[in-house]
């Protein structure tokens, strides 16, 4: 086995060979792991063992459905293994090695010279991912009445999927087989190497030089991160901003965050070309008006995802499905045949954990249950974990004038918010937008140090029909960020004071003195 990070794991594999991963292992694809023997036909076959398979696999047994869950690499798919989670572990490193070189501007000194150990750094990521690790264990879903089975799944037309050899029979199945990193058609990347997400969490040595292709969510954590931990970082971005399905002030301001931590953005690049040379790997850049070049030791692939519905055999069933949207499925998540369902990336343009979960709900009350759920009815956020971060829900200006939605829209300043004041994070801010005329919330976008944490409560309000106006009457605790929410509350009301209503008030209150 070579210790080379830019090759791609095989099945099964978990890089480096330390400790941590392998006790990550004896959770996630133990070695020593032997299949069930079959005995009967099951309710439901699970493909996948993400967060749509797991979710929808420990409902149904728990509901008492007789389950099955096949798993070809690691239970706990990208989010555990190669996604939310080490990411997350590396972002707060970073985040406390920025948050140390800005002491000065609360008063602390001497500490210019932060010096980053970023072996340590990942070895507490891989530690801390085995911590996690066993929620998503095979015994653990062994002890809840799951059937698990570690190998590649194919169908074997309608009712049968083989796995390892062995044939399981089913009346309803879920494919849940996930995405993984798009790689670009680039002469020479192939020969270069390049890292995924897949691979950029099994580093051991920080890269020097750093460039990441992609200016999406992924690309842009990443590049803040690496910076932060001491790279010097390239992020290229084919159009001419970041953050393209974020409105584009939000994503302006993420921008700036990049640079200040000094990661260098270049946009409307291509790269033609990749060679490997002397002192790294030379990327041939190419714009509308002009062409260079740059040198660096790694390159981390951050442009976009793609489903995972090869090696299933899907033609024997009947399912539809591309290989750039996945798995065809109805607002039920029905495929074109009706006893097999999908959920996750492989069939939505969500690719978050947290849909994926939703989804698998659905999907449960829907397969076992003959259920009428739509996922249209779901309210899905999404959050960049950068710093600030950049949190989402529901439409952008730009969707409601496609739809020829007309909006009102708030927005609350964080410069105008005490304790963002207090925080030293006043570069951001809180807005929703309502119908016109109405505190009906259709959207929001929130830029903040906890944009994630914040957008809940707006979640909250849009799928319980809480309307803005009725926000401005939730006490929040003072000082707090989240106030910034109540304000714009206020802020609604105060725009139904119009001219006529307080000429009503005048005369109102002068007829009292």
């Amino acid at each position: 086995m070579t210790d080379d990070p830019t090759r791609e794991p095989s099945f099964g594999e978990i890089r480096p060979d330390d400790e941590h991963n392998r006790r990550l292992k004896s959770h996630v694809h133990p070695p020593d792991w032997t299949n069930p023997t079959p005995n009967g036909r099951y309710n439901l076959v699970v493909i996948g063992a993400g967060t749509a398979g797991l979710v929808t696999a420990m409902a149904s047994a728990g509901l008492g459905a007789k389950v099955a869950l096949v798993e070809r690499h690691l239970m706990g798919g990208d989010c555990l293994n190669v996604g939310c989670v080490p990411s997350k572990a590396v972002l707060a490193a970073a985040r406390v090695a920025a948050t140390v070189r800005d002491g000065n501007r609360f008063g602390m000194q001497g500490i210019d010279d932060v010096q980053i150990d970023f072996p340590a750094v990942m070895e507490r990521l891989r530690r801390l991912r085995a911590d996690i690790a066993h929620v998503d264990s095979a015994k653990r879903f062994q002890d809840a009445g799951v059937d698990v089975y570690l190998g590649d799944g194919q169908f074997q037309g309608d009712g049968k999927l083989e796995v390892a050899g062995t044939t399981l029979s089913f009346k309803k199945a879920v494919i849940a087989t996930g995405a993984r990193a798009v790689i670009p058609e680039i002469p020479g990347l192939q020969d270069a190497g390049c890292l995924t997400n897949e691979t950029v969490f099994s580093l051991t040595e920080l890269p020097r030089r750093l460039a990441i292709i992609g200016g999406g969510p992924i690309g842009c954590e990443m590049a803040q991160a690496f910076a932060r931990l001491g790279s010097d970082v390239t992020l290229l971005e084919k159009s001419s901003r970041i953050l393209r399905k974020d409105e584009a002030d939000a994503a302006q301001i993420i921008q700036d965050a990049l640079k200040k931590d000094g990661v260098s953005i270049r946009f409307e690049t291509e790269v033609s070309r990749i060679e490997t040379v002397s002192d790294g790997k030379q990327l041939e850049l190419k714009t509308a008006t002009s062409s260079d070049s740059i040198v660096v030791d790694e390159i981390l692939i951050g442009a976009g995802r793609q489903p995972n519905v090869e090696e299933l055999n899907l033609e024997s069933v009947g399912v539809e499905y591309d290989d750039r949207h996945g798995v065809k499925v109805d607002d039920r998540l029905q495929t074109s045949n009706r006893n097999v369902f999908a959920a996750g990336d492989v069939c939505s343009k969500f690719k978050f954990t947290h849909a994926a979960d939703f989804m698998a709900r659905t999907v449960v009350r829907n397969a076992l249950f003959w259920g009428r759920s739509k996922v249209s009815d779901l309210t899905i956020p999404w959050c960049t974990y950068t710093s600030p971060e950049l949190a989402h829900v529901g439409l952008t200006p730009e969707d409601a004038e496609s739809q020829n939605i007309e909006i009102d829209t708030y927005t609350q300043e964080l410069a105008e918010v005490d304790r963002a004041i207090l925080d030293g994070e006043t570069n951001g801010f809180v807005r929703v937008h309502t119908k016109a005329g109405s505190d009906r919330i259709l959207g929001a976008t929130i830029v903040a140090e906890h944009a994630g944490d914040f957008i809940g409560e707006i979640v909250t309000a849009m799928q319980g029909g809480i309307g803005l106006g009725k926000l401005a009457n939730a006490i929040h605790p003072y000082p707090t960020q989240a106030e910034a929410i109540r304000k714009l509350g206020d802020q609604y009301n105060r725009s139904r004071l119009t001219p006529f209503v307080k000429s009503i008030f005048r005369r109102l209150l002068a007829w009292q003195r």
